[in-house]
């Protein structure tokens, strides 16, 4: 289902130049031979890992030769995800004794509504650390350390953060295994990638020497060593950040659908807590929502915990582990009615209606399809966001008004998002304006909102 409901998204232009457009832009340069290399909103050409250390981006480009559209990174996504669901249930056979209550946590993955909107929020390298951390904490309780370093590795390559969650998994084996050497150098591993890559690696292949999201955390200290400062020296202005209103839904929305069971194995929980402290003390909104892929950590972090909860629970109580993870996964159920994007809930009372319509390819989107094949696929392009992503497989391409070298350009002004946003929309209408007006571009199609232009020899 998520796997059509994802090319169906694109196809009807919910995908963007950002992101989608963006990791298409690297694996196809990847593919034909410049690792990596990706335009950035002010049109400079550099090296993805100058935003983000993911290079597990360059995997795909076996794959671009075999399947070369964005197609591929979505459907990879989805199947990806939905397979971590099988190193979950081996790990809750595992700890709960019971194939059924093993079934109820795998289920209870499947539908929580984080792991929903991870899937479908376009493509992102760090969705693919969900399936590969649920792996590797498999492969640690049983104590397979080759299998576990492999998907570690795999894990930490998705996004520079990642790391840190693997540091508390050594603190995690450490404790509970009793491999106190074992745990150290996991987590010491983890730690020293993790720190290569936020203050070398991105700082290294950024344009601007250092990462363009740190002002994001301008108002908490806006780098690791400032937000340690922040918390020692100004710890009011730290926890006004911590706990606004927003953060608080946020960690509700995340732990209710859960039944709190997480909350019963606090020292498995602790490893969502650096990526829950990177985006609560984030500026930026939509770190704090579960419709995006900030919660690609924390999805596998916290179904672990509600194992080892529910193992807790059980054994406290006497309450069977199959009542506990059946209660579960009817919970999630309930809670993806209230929060989920799936379209079955559409118009239905009290069900959640964010994006219930994203699937559905118009007429509009079918005459989009149709202009952006008039585009030659070598073609410098400026693009509006909504239609950057079907335009994104090429050396160079800018964020429509931005023109410098471009050759071509392509507009939809129905449709406004990223970069060319409602609050933009005068500037964006100007610039149409002065396109249409320009001798030197040609409108070579101008129907329904949507332009393409050429420009003149």
């Amino acid at each position: 289902m998520f796997v059509e409901l994802s090319v169906l998204r694109h196809h009807a232009f919910r995908t963007g130049r950002f992101d989608l457009g963006n990791m298409t832009q690297a694996v196809w340069a990847t593919a034909h031979g410049h690792p990596l290399r990706v335009t950035s909103v002010q049109g400079e050409q550099f090296v993805r890992l100058g935003a983000h250390a993911d290079p597990i981006l360059v995997l795909f480009a076996p794959l671009w030769w075999l399947w070369p559209s964005p197609e591929l990174l979505l459907v990879v996504q989805a199947v990806a995800v939905a397979a971590g669901a099988l190193p979950l249930f081996a790990l809750a056979r595992k700890h709960l004794g019971s194939e059924w209550a093993a079934l109820g946590v795998a289920g209870a993955y499947l539908l929580y509504p984080p792991t929903q909107w991870l899937t479908l929020n376009e493509f992102h390298p760090v969705a693919l650390a969900c399936p590969l951390l649920l792996a590797a904490w498999w492969f640690l309780d049983e104590e397979r350390l080759v299998l576990f370093g492999v998907c570690a590795v795999l894990a930490a390559a998705c996004k520079e953060e990642v790391a840190l969650a693997v540091v508390v998994l050594g603190l995690w084996y450490a404790v509970t295994h009793r491999e106190r050497r074992t745990g150290a150098v996991i987590g010491g591993a983890a730690l020293v990638w993790a720190l290569v890559a936020l203050e070398v690696v991105v700082p290294h292949w950024s344009p601007s020497g250092g990462s363009e999201f740190a002002d994001r955390y301008r108002a908490v200290g806006g780098s690791p060593a400032g937000i340690a400062k922040t918390l020692v020296l100004h710890p009011l202005r730290f926890g006004r950040a911590a706990f606004a209103r927003d953060d608080v839904r946020y960690v509700a929305a995340l732990l209710l659908p859960l039944g709190l069971l997480a909350a019963l194995a606090p020292l498995a929980a602790l490893a969502a807590l650096p990526e829950l402290a990177l985006n609560v003390l984030s500026s930026t909104r939509t770190q704090t929502s579960i419709r995006f892929h900030y919660v690609a950590v924390l999805v596998p972090v916290l179904l672990v915990a509600a194992v080892f909860g529910a193992r807790r629970l059980a054994d406290r109580t006497g309450m069977r582990a199959t009542t506990i993870t059946t209660a579960l996964a009817a919970l999630c159920l309930a809670s993806n009615y209230v929060l989920g994007p799936l379209p079955l809930w559409r118009g239905l009372p009290f069900a959640s209606q964010t994006q219930t319509d994203y699937q559905h390819v118009t007429a509009h989107d079918r005459l989009a399809a149709r202009a952006l094949r008039l585009v030659p696929p070598d073609a410098v392009v400026s693009a509006t966001n909504s239609l950057g992503a079907h335009l994104s497989a090429r050396r160079r391409i800018l964020s429509f008004p931005l023109l410098l070298d471009a050759t071509w350009v392509a507009v939809d002004a129905t449709r406004p998002s990223y970069l060319d946003s409602v609050t933009k929309k005068r500037q964006s209408r100007a610039a149409i304006a002065r396109l249409r007006a320009s001798p030197h571009w040609k409108i070579v199609f101008a129907r329904d909102g949507i332009f393409l232009a050429r420009r003149r020899s």
